[in-house]
């Protein structure tokens, strides 16, 4: 279901990306996945915006500026959202489940109430309450979201405060590789597993749907990004990792027919 118009508590629903340089972001995305943009104000008087990334006429992710978060050392990076029915009553089960509210609960004007939340292991995933913004209006189709992926040197530990909070189901498989699915009522909603090399702290990755991976990472190389991981085939398809030209670091998959 490629539009959607709401999403299940649990679900993840949104991404955005939090840039020291977010017109050089747009002047990237922008053409790699096709995206136009619209601009809502944070700070106008100082040029800062909100950036929404439209495809197709609907809604599919943003840019907006690191802030303050950039002079304590965070780095570029992608957020995932999950969607939740009662924010605060979300937070409140944090720190019973071992995780650490960083911040909120918040009103984001009429779109919705948000939080900012940690598991055990350290991944930051932010929660969703939506009131007049559901999150992503197109998913699963190229230059949009598809997949939230937990990066975690722990994932049991993290998937059992998953549970408590979102209710999650963990289903490990093992393989070529060992991975765990996140299935709310049955139906994968995300993934996890043990980072593929040294030094990737626990962190919440994201996946962008492309009709052609090899095509996109030379794409994205040509204006400036950089590959960590080349087109490469696994089960579900093709993808790679890369990063844009300020750091942030996202996935591209093409997925099986």
């Amino acid at each position: 279901m490629p539009e959607r118009t709401e999403y299940a508590p649990g679900t993840p629903s949104w991404i955005d990306c939090q840039t020291t340089d977010p017109a050089a972001a747009k002047s990237f995305y922008g053409p790699l996945f096709g995206w136009t943009f619209d601009d809502f104000p944070i700070d106008e008087a100082n040029g800062l915006f909100y950036s929404m990334a439209m495809k197709n006429g609907k809604e599919v992710a943003a840019i907006a500026p690191l802030g303050d978060d950039a002079a304590a050392g965070v780095p570029p990076h992608w957020n995932s959202y999950v969607t939740v029915a009662d924010v605060d009553a979300s937070a409140g089960l944090v720190a019973g489940a071992g995780g650490n509210v960083m911040a909120g609960p918040f009103d984001v004007m009429d779109a919705g109430r948000m939080a900012v939340v940690a598991d055990p292991t350290g991944a930051v995933i932010l929660l969703w309450q939506p009131k007049n913004n559901i999150g992503a209006q197109l998913v699963n189709e190229p230059g949009t979201f598809s997949w939230s992926e937990l990066l975690s040197p722990d994932v049991p530990k993290a998937a059992a405060f998953y549970n408590k909070l979102f209710g999650w189901e963990a289903n490990h498989m093992t393989g070529a590789m060992d991975y765990t699915e996140f299935k709310l009522n049955g139906e994968s909603v995300a993934g996890g597993m043990n980072p593929p090399m040294p030094g990737i702290p626990p962190v919440w990755t994201i996946y962008f749907t492309t009709d052609d991976t090899d095509a996109t990472v030379e794409k994205a190389t040509s204006m400036g990004g950089t590959v960590f991981q080349p087109p490469t085939d696994i089960e579900p398809g093709r993808f790679a990792v890369l990063a844009d030209p300020q750091g942030a670091m996202f996935n591209v998959i093409k997925m099986k027919t």
